[in-house]
């Protein structure tokens, strides 16, 4: 009984399309700026080679910028869905 009440309470699934990457790489994107603007040490150790590339950062403000920004972009992409607007 329990399995049909979940089973009913399921949303159609969300297809991947150009929209929904679209919204996760502007997600990242907004997540690296406002990772550069309030990081105190973004340049800490281990460095990425070619750091002016990667916006000056190292190995650590990189993974917590674009994890954070994938939080952001899951966020956003569900949401969105749910609203029906993706």
């Amino acid at each position: 009984m329990f399995t049909s009440t979940l089973l009913a309470a399921a949303t159609a699934p969300l297809e991947w399309s150009p929209v929904v990457g679209l919204t996760m790489i502007l997600a990242n994107i907004v997540a690296i700026a406002f990772g550069k603007s309030t990081i105190k040490y973004p340049s800490a150790e281990p460095g990425l080679p070619s750091a002016n590339f990667f916006g000056g950062f190292g190995l650590p403000a990189l993974l917590a910028t674009t994890a954070f920004g994938h939080v952001l972009g899951v966020g956003t992409i569900l949401g969105l869905h749910y609203l029906g607007r993706i």
